[in-house]
């Protein structure tokens, strides 16, 4: 599974109109496809010019330009909205964290903050240090939003920017947020930050359509914070930081189904199992949040 780079995210663009409900695709002997050549009546239409386009199966093929017709799509940015609060129905996405196996690649922060427009110094995930006394010991925690069941953030939001989905995933909705940072009180993990200034990149993806799942593009004045990848799970894939690790980190999975898959190894186990012989544990229990991130502790020798 490839890293996200900082370009804006793309689909395959037979999966793209469909989903978007656009119709108009170029039909050539019986066969859809989508016109990749000039643009809107500027195209060369000189019998035996070429033009490619993908086809229905995701190939790119070559046709006679006189043969076609460019189609225009408008974006329904309400689609994306919706399908973001949605989530994805009978699914309760879960992390393990196996920080026996964290050696601070921070190739997941990386991952991260390509994917998600951030600036050098916004993360979605850290990657801490931390120091065990009666071992002493020092080991690497990576920390990300712990997705909880009983969200502070979600209770102190008073414009329902905020939400938890069906499927366990706690997203920000930034054309509802107003910035008033009481989620970012809340939250006792310091899972969120705030964009203070104009995110990365702000020009080129200043006519990118919002997508919730993937939070980009991200705006000034806005709270953001991990979703849980919730863009990539939509098309069967690992999380960006899961996919990224190379020490196998992290593990990824559907607590319904109780099974979870290494990001390195793509081993999957089932979760109750892996959880249980390894004593694993969560993050301040004691508060009574209910994260969906686990922690496997630090095994010495």
């Amino acid at each position: 599974m490839a890293e996200k780079s900082n370009a804006p995210r793309r689909k395959s663009r037979r999966e793209f109109l469909r989903k978007l409900g656009t119709t108009g695709a170029v039909s050539i002997a019986g066969t859809s496809l989508l016109f990749a050549g000039s643009k809107t009546g500027n195209s060369d239409k000189t019998p035996g010019s070429k033009v490619k386009m993908l086809d229905q199966n995701n190939r790119l093929v070559e046709a006679d330009v006189s043969q076609v017709s460019p189609v225009s799509v408008k974006i329904d940015a309400g689609y994306l909205n919706k399908k973001g609060r949605k989530g994805l129905p009978g699914r309760k996405f879960v992390m393990v964290v196996d920080l026996a196996r964290c050696r601070n690649a921070r190739k997941c922060m990386k991952a991260c903050q390509g994917a998600h427009q951030l600036r050098p110094e916004q993360h979605h995930i850290n990657v801490l240090e931390m120091y065990d006394e009666e071992n002493g010991a020092s080991y690497f925690m990576p920390k990300p939003c712990q997705h909880c069941d009983n969200p502070n953030c979600v209770t102190v939001c008073p414009v329902d920017a905020t939400f938890k989905r069906e499927d366990g995933i706690v997203l920000i909705d930034n054309e509802r947020c107003i910035g008033c940072r009481f989620c970012i009180a809340a939250c006792p993990y310091s899972a969120r930050t705030f964009n203070w200034a104009e995110p990365k990149d702000a020009e080129k993806y200043k006519d990118v359509p919002y997508d919730m799942e993937l939070n980009v593009p991200q705006k000034k004045g806005t709270v953001t914070k991990c979703a849980f990848s919730a863009d990539r799970l939509r098309e069967g894939k690992l999380p960006y930081c899961v996919s990224a690790c190379p020490n196998g980190v992290y593990y990824f999975g559907d607590e319904n189904e109780d099974l979870v898959t290494n990001g390195t190894t793509r081993e999957t186990v089932r979760l109750s199992k892996l959880l249980k012989q390894n004593a694993s544990y969560t993050l301040m229990p004691e508060l009574g949040t209910k994260p969906r991130v686990y922690y496997l502790p630090p095994r010495r020798s």
